[in-house]
């Protein structure tokens, strides 16, 4: 079962909360809380607080228990742009983008993203690598 929770046009650029976001993929529920809370980003506290909502949603609308969670992904994705514009010498101007984030998480049972992360490993097999050094193979006598 997947249980999301979304925040819209939070006034902080994209980039600076990707860098929060890629801290806490794929970490159970319990130790992305604690991660957020010590963090010393402005930006942790926003997702700290979706994150709190999303799993909120899973035990009330879902009946989960947070314990159980996974944050299976959580993406920082850029909103709209206000567009202002700065003084400058001889009369120009130059503009200021104000720019604005959507940040969407989707929470999972650990066993539901164990199977996941199974199945997709299963599927990928290593490429053969020819082990033998390329001396050794003109040295061997053929039959």
């Amino acid at each position: 079962m997947e249980v999301k929770a979304s925040l819209r046009r939070l006034h902080m650029a994209p980039r600076k909360v990707r860098l929060v976001v890629d801290l806490v993929r794929g970490l159970p529920v319990k130790e992305a809380v604690l991660r957020l809370s010590f963090l010393q980003k402005e930006a942790a506290l926003p997702v700290l607080k979706l994150l709190k909502s999303a799993m909120a949603n899973a035990e009330h609308n879902f009946k989960l228990d947070s314990s159980d969670l996974v944050v299976k992904s959580i993406t920082a994705d850029g909103g709209m742009t206000l567009k202002r514009w700065r003084p400058r010498a001889f009369g120009r101007a130059a503009p200021i983008r104000k720019r604005t984030t959507h940040i969407n998480i989707v929470l999972a049972q650990k066993e539901a993203a164990e199977k996941l992360k199974t199945k997709s490993e299963k599927g990928i097999t290593a490429p053969k690598v020819d082990t033998e050094k390329p001396s050794e193979k003109k040295l061997k006598p053929e039959a």
